[in-house]
């Protein structure tokens, strides 16, 4: 199939109207809908809104690649759109983007239609390509363009990696893998080719894995990239330099990460979570193996922490105590909604992340002994930190297994998954949960609770400081989810002021950024006022995240003022003495937090403009 079956006349918008991102892309949509591609455009925006928040599709070189995989997708398109201004799309150089191609792919998209938008991505790696198309004046002579570049290779045919003299190996995945992931490998393999380097990059794509690595390549070559945004086979790569980055390092940076690898500049891979020698690693990788499961655990946690969580609160719209049958409070609809979100999304809270955490050390093999060393936890006392000791210790218990079954027979190595690896997993790990941990966390939790409530004023307002800053430091990232994660376990443990400082704390950088933006007009860009306005929907419902384009702007001015007032907002909520007894934020759970609500909103509202002021102070007027 070639590129221009799926790029067609009617996809293609020859002059963009468009002048910031969130316009660009809806007019892209409107002509794939004109055009009869699509389902349903409504959630196809949701789709490429949601995969533009993973990262910007704004290349660089001044081309924008928005796209999305979705049932609301009716056929597999490429539209076409440009624009002489140029349109700011944060793109990862920050030049405006002149040229855009949003990819529209069906779940059901077949390898051939996969191919083609493969090699759309490979094709604009070509500066000739792009200079092309920005002077291009018809559809027909971008069609033209197109299919005189486009060749429908044949699966890659890459010779395995030579013995001796400098040779890499890389991996490349982004999380749709229709786009980045083969940019990524053409800028790699090119640049390799400019330098004199012998290269083979595997691809992780839509399509499944291609141009697969060999034992024998990963023997031979001198250093490993894994240019990745999504979970990479790195088991295979033991004992080799290992440079791990996002996929966009990929694309913009391939001769600095060829030469990095080829000096060997980068850690030695273990396999257990240990690095010898090297630089550290960039981006996602410097990650710890701890973190990364962790966050494994808790990313699949949420779900149910954040759904059952309001039903919760809805619950106790009816009344604190109406799901008690006993209290003259009882409403029979709120003791459904308690028994939906509190009985069952939230008793699988504590099973799900320890069966996530083990799962992300052991694989698959780790997961029921995870769950049930997870479950108890929630049932016998242990809460949330064993849970957290349940995830860790079944997922290395397994590893152990694996090692010790290792030397078993090949015919019996069917039974191990079904048999053994459940068997002895479930019995050691719940033998040593029930007898080693359980009492000793149990008690921990106890005391810890203890502690907390026994806090004086002052100390309350201090740690209310600490939780609520944590929240701006990163805003979603890891110590936002540290200080996140211990708000839920203090929540399990019964003490609900630490949870109110980290929910104000969560929602002043956005809020506090949309009022920057409305009070000082003149201190943002058009775009960045438009983007300011979705960011009192955003901060009011708990989306910390909101504030990080701003951040990645102007991170200076930026971060400070939005941890300063995160910080004085959770203050105050612990001097007015605040508790959320709801594991989740934003408006939906204001109505039931203990004390007074207006003193809560109050705290908010003086943190928000904290930020608003030091960021519209500080910032200097925009240059018309």
């Amino acid at each position: 199939m070639k590129i221009t079956d799926l790029l067609t006349r009617e996809t293609i918008v020859l002059s963009m109207k468009g002048a910031d991102k969130k316009g660009a892309i809806e007019e892209l949509i409107n002509q794939l809908d004109k055009a009869g591609k699509l389902t349903n455009p409504v959630d196809f925006k949701k789709a490429i809104f949601a995969r533009e928040a993973q990262s910007t599709t704004g290349i660089g070189e001044g081309i924008a690649i928005p796209h999305a995989k979705t049932t609301a997708v009716k056929a597999p398109a490429i539209a076409f759109g440009k624009s002489e201004n140029g349109i700011d799309f944060q793109s990862l150089d920050n030049s405006p983007a002149h040229l855009f191609f949003m990819i529209a792919a069906p779940d059901g998209a077949n390898d051939t239609h996969l191919a083609a938008l493969a090699r759309l991505s490979g094709l604009l790696m070509n500066e000739e390509v792009r200079r092309l198309l920005l002077a291009a004046n018809s559809e027909d002579e971008i069609l033209a363009i197109i299919n005189q570049h486009d060749q429908e290779d044949e699966e890659q045919a890459v010779e395995a990696i030579p013995t001796g003299g400098q040779s890499v190996v890389a991996v490349t995945a982004c999380p749709t893998g229709i786009a980045h992931t083969y940019m990524a490998a053409d800028a790699l393999k090119a640049k390799a080719g400019e330098m004199g380097i012998a290269i083979k990059v595997e691809t992780n794509g839509s399509g499944g894995v291609k141009n697969a690595l060999t034992k024998e390549d990963i023997k031979n070559a001198t250093a490993v990239i894994i240019a990745a945004d999504t979970k990479v086979d790195t088991n295979r790569f033991i004992g080799k330099h290992v440079i791990q980055v996002p996929v966009a390092a990929g694309i913009r940076r391939p001769q600095e990460l060829i030469e990095k690898a080829v000096n060997q500049d980068a850690p030695i891979f273990r396999g257990d979570g240990s690095k010898t020698g090297g630089a550290s690693e960039e981006g996602t990788a410097k990650k710890s193996y701890f973190y990364k499961h962790l966050m494994n655990g808790v990313s699949n946690m949420l779900p149910f922490v954040v759904g059952g969580g309001i039903l919760i609160a809805i619950s106790f719209m009816f009344g604190i105590l109406s799901a008690n049958p006993d209290d003259p409070s009882y409403n029979e609809f709120a003791a459904a909604l308690m028994t939906i979100g509190g009985g069952n999304a939230f008793g699988l809270m504590i099973p799900v992340l320890a069966g996530f955490i083990a799962m992300s050390i052991a694989d698959r093999p780790g997961f029921a002994p995870g769950m049930v060393a997870g479950l108890m936890a929630a049932t016998g006392g242990a809460g949330f930190l064993g849970g957290l000791i349940a995830g860790f210790l079944a997922g290395y218990i397994v590893l152990l297994l694996k090692k010790a079954f290792s030397g078993l027979p090949s015919s019996l190595e069917g039974i191990k998954p079904v048999l053994l690896y459940p068997l002895f997993g479930i019995f050691f790990t719940g033998i040593i949960m029930l007898y080693v941990v359980m009492d000793p966390v149990t008690a921990l939790n106890a005391g810890l609770s203890n502690w907390l409530n026994g806090l004086g004023t002052g100390n309350l307002v201090l740690m209310g400081v600490i939780l609520a800053g944590m929240m701006a430091v990163d805003m979603g990232g890891p110590i936002n989810k540290a200080a996140f994660t211990f708000g839920i376990a203090m929540i399990d443990a019964g003490n609900f002021a630490p949870h109110a400082a980290i929910m104000a704390g969560g929602m002043v950088p956005p809020l506090g950024i949309a009022l920057a933006t409305t009070i000082f007009k003149n201190k943002f860009t058009k775009a960045e006022k438009d983007a300011g306005k979705t960011n009192y929907i955003m901060g009011a419902t708990f989306i910390t995240e909101g504030a990080i384009p701003f951040a990645a702007a102007d991170p200076m001015r930026v971060l400070p003022a939005a941890i300063i007032g995160s910080a004085v907002a959770g203050g105050l909520t612990a001097m007015f003495k605040i508790g959320l007894p709801a594991p989740h934020g934003g408006i939906f759970v204001t109505w039931i937090i203990e004390g007074n609500p207006f003193l809560y909103l109050l705290a908010i509202v003086v943190g928000s403009l904290v930020t608003a002021l030091i960021l519209g102070l500080w910032k200097k007027p925009v240059q018309v």
